[in-house]
């Protein structure tokens, strides 16, 4: 399920103009990665809560944002399973 969940990431990042030429589970959201800011992480949020629904409160964009996408993709996928 991860694999299908960070392929999703991959495809919501490029929606967003992000270039995911060369994303890989490694590559950071945050600083020396993709450069997420605080807005784009709620933008990812929210997409992540229509497609799975899986929920990150306002206060986590922080720790999102500090994660990698592969991280990110095994959080909401052990989300999903604690549903």
């Amino acid at each position: 399920m991860s694999v299908d969940v960070f392929a999703f990431l991959v495809d919501a990042l490029k929606s967003m103009n992000y270039d995911t030429s060369s994303v890989t589970r490694e590559t950071a959201l945050g600083a020396n990665g993709l450069e997420l800011e605080s807005l784009a992480v709620a933008e990812v949020s929210i997409q992540v809560e229509d497609a799975y629904g899986v929920r990150f409160d306002e206060d986590e964009a922080e720790r999102l944002a500090m994660m990698t996408v592969g991280d990110l993709a095994d959080e909401i996928t052990a989300r999903m399973e604690q549903k």
